[in-house]
């Protein structure tokens, strides 16, 4: 049986919350949102350290990528912030998107920063000099969603025109287009061996493809709403999504079984609205989730094998 507990409730930010990012450093995570700033927080002490930097517009995306000293915030008004963690300052400001940021990831083997946006297009920055490498459309509609596959050799955008692509990493080249969701895609993650690839949708299922040959291996009605979030547990065979329905539940990575619910109908103190993001921390593997209702809550989830 797996149980859950709730560690702390982060108040402070004045809007709502759209995104969170594991730091370079233990035990500290970023939120960003329809506030003017990007917070800093820590799960040390489970409280507001900062805020790290101000920004213009909306955030919707922050990425800190291990092989790099900065923090990238992407901007509904489409620019990129780099806020640089030795120099202690935002270091670049990017423009190529005039229309809102939705995604950034990195790819470590080399050194690219990865953007989708709202126009349909996705850049690629140098994460060392921060020069635009190239711009590629991959849909007529907006990109919100990207995922890597842990080998580095794919990655996967997910469309509001409900298609997921998969395009190879060495040379951008379009690999596959997945058509089975009635609805855009809303989150994509890769597993953490790369054999399976999960999309969640605004039609509120859940799929899951085999990465071998991208092929459909099961469709599972997960959620009442929209899923915002799919993160797989680092090191135990579950994952977690996250819904619009104000719902976390979690996942057998192995049997595709509901194995939790959490949830203000199941008894937690969960959130009262729009659940947009999670993440596992990345010291005690808490997870960490962020809302419509402006708060950061810290869960404990105990495993039936811890």
């Amino acid at each position: 049986m797996i149980q859950v507990e709730t560690i702390a409730t982060l108040s402070g930010h004045q809007n709502p919350i759209f995104t969170v990012e594991n730091s370079q450093k233990p035990e500290i995570i970023f939120t960003a949102g329809n506030d003017k700033g990007v917070v800093e927080w820590s799960l040390k002490t489970n409280s507001f350290i900062k805020v790290l930097f101000p920004v213009k517009s909306s955030v919707y995306a922050l990425h800190a990528p291990k092989s790099a000293p900065i923090l990238a915030a992407g901007e509904r008004n489409g620019s990129i912030n780099i806020y640089n963690f030795e120099e202690k300052t935002i270091t670049n400001l990017l423009h190529h998107h005039k229309l809102p940021v939705f995604d950034i990831k990195s790819v470590s083997s080399k050194n690219e920063l990865l953007v989708s946006s709202e126009d349909g297009c996705v850049s690629v920055w140098n994460m060392h000099t921060l020069d635009l490498l190239y711009a590629f459309k991959v849909s007529n509609q907006s990109v919100r969603v990207i995922s890597i596959s842990p080998d580095e050799k794919q990655v996967a955008f997910g469309c509001k025109d409900n298609m997921i692509r998969i395009y190879n990493l060495e040379d951008y080249s379009l690999l596959y287009e997945l058509n089975e969701h009635t609805m855009p895609i809303s989150a994509l993650e890769f597993s953490t061996d790369g054999k399976q690839l999960l999309s969640g949708s605004r039609d509120a299922h859940l799929k899951i493809w085999d990465t071998s040959d991208f092929s459909l291996i099961e469709t599972i009605p997960a959620h009442l709403f929209t899923i915002y979030g799919i993160a797989f547990h680092p090191k135990k065979p579950y994952f977690a999504t996250a819904s619009r329905d104000k719902s976390i539940k979690i996942w057998g990575s192995k049997d595709y079984q509901l194995k939790k619910t959490i949830s203000f109908e199941k008894g937690y103190d969960c959130h009262r609205l729009s659940i947009n993001k999670i993440i596992w921390e990345t010291t005690h593997e808490h997870l960490i989730s962020v809302s419509e209702d402006k708060l950061v809550k810290v869960w404990d989830v105990n495993f039936d094998d811890d």
